[in-house]
């Protein structure tokens, strides 16, 4: 079965960096579009940023030119690199495997002094 574990979540100081890492395993990862969510607590779940098979990439307005997502596909991972950081980026970051409607159970970023 097809799933995705993502890690590389905590607590970081506003202006500081993170790099998120999602794995994934069941599935031939080269051939899927993979995308990055957030859910802030009170709020709905939105995309951050996405990946296609072909490298094509998209991002949230509130995180372009400070996240960047890439992409191992040996290592069947993808990456998010969270840069300048802001308090209103606090949440839960998802992984997805879109046309799979695979799910990690998400890894907690709070950025905060």
């Amino acid at each position: 079965q097809a799933q995705v574990v993502e890690s590389g979540g905590g607590l970081v100081r506003p202006g500081g960096s993170l790099r998120l890492s999602c794995v994934g395993s069941g599935f031939t990862f080269g051939i899927y579009n993979m995308k990055w969510f957030r859910q802030a607590p009170g709020k709905e779940r939105e995309l951050v940023a996405g990946s296609t098979r072909d490298g094509v990439t998209n991002y949230a307005d509130s995180v372009k030119g400070r996240f960047t997502i890439l992409r191992d596909n040996a290592k069947n991972t993808v990456h998010l690199h969270m840069n300048s950081l802001k308090p209103e980026d606090t949440a839960v970051y998802y992984c997805n495997v879109h046309s799979l409607s695979a799910w990690g159970q998400g890894t907690q970023v709070t950025v905060s002094s």
